[in-house]
């Protein structure tokens, strides 16, 4: 039997966005996958996560990107989801550091609960804001370098390197799971999950999305 176009793929990664809340996770998911940018998005409750289909080093990828709340009340709810994930989006505002200097307890967080072969990339997001950046691109690199992280620095509102820092992190992966035996875990684990669904605790999700616009 030929399968349906939806399942019509070589790998399923999971890939998490973490980072405090108000750096732009969910616009950098909504820019990567439907291209779309919300202006007065609200913050995330709870846990979504939407899909996108490439091409990665020539095979066909199924990205499943999920986009955990960023407030402290719903940590014990997010560190479910990093299970089965391949990689992380650790992102943080360059317009505030506190944004940054919170990073390396999101990095902990995520080297607890996550698998330890997991690939993590640095994002600073909203370079737009060029007046009112506060952490300097050098300092950001460097924290990376030290904890053996890829960086890039990205615009979810100019679709600035968004893609690029998606595929980066994807053909990353793809390399590290086609060097794994082919009864490696961790392509299982992350192909339990096949159809995209938004869960929502306390809100709407009409209330979350009609904020959005498509860009033109």
């Amino acid at each position: 039997m030929a399968r349906r176009p939806d399942d019509d793929y070589d790998y399923l990664f999971k890939v998490v966005l973490i980072g405090d809340s108000g750096v732009g996770k969910s616009n950098l998911l909504s820019r990567f996958t439907r291209n779309e940018f919300c202006l007065e998005s609200k913050s995330t409750i709870g846990v979504e996560f939407a899909t996108r289909t490439l091409q990665v080093e020539g095979r066909t990828v199924k990205a499943q990107i999920w986009d955990t709340a960023g407030q402290e009340r719903y940590r014990a709810i997010t560190s479910a989801y990093y299970r089965g994930a391949l990689g992380a989006l650790l992102v943080y505002d360059v317009t505030k550091p506190m944004t940054f200097d919170n990073v390396s307890r999101w990095l902990k967080e995520l080297r607890d609960h996550a698998d330890s072969n997991i690939v993590i990339m640095l994002i600073g997001n909203k370079t737009d804001l060029k007046h009112l950046r506060a952490v300097a691109t050098e300092d950001a690199q460097s924290y990376a370098e030290k904890e053996g992280l890829s960086f890039i620095e990205t615009s979810a509102l100019e679709a600035t390197n968004v893609e690029k820092a998606f595929q980066t992190i994807l053909s990353e992966i793809y390399r590290i799971i086609s060097k794994k035996s082919l009864n490696s875990e961790e392509p299982s684990a992350a192909n339990n999950i096949k159809e995209g669904k938004t869960i929502v605790v306390g809100e709407s999700e009409a209330n979350t999305k009609k904020a959005c616009c498509s860009s033109s």
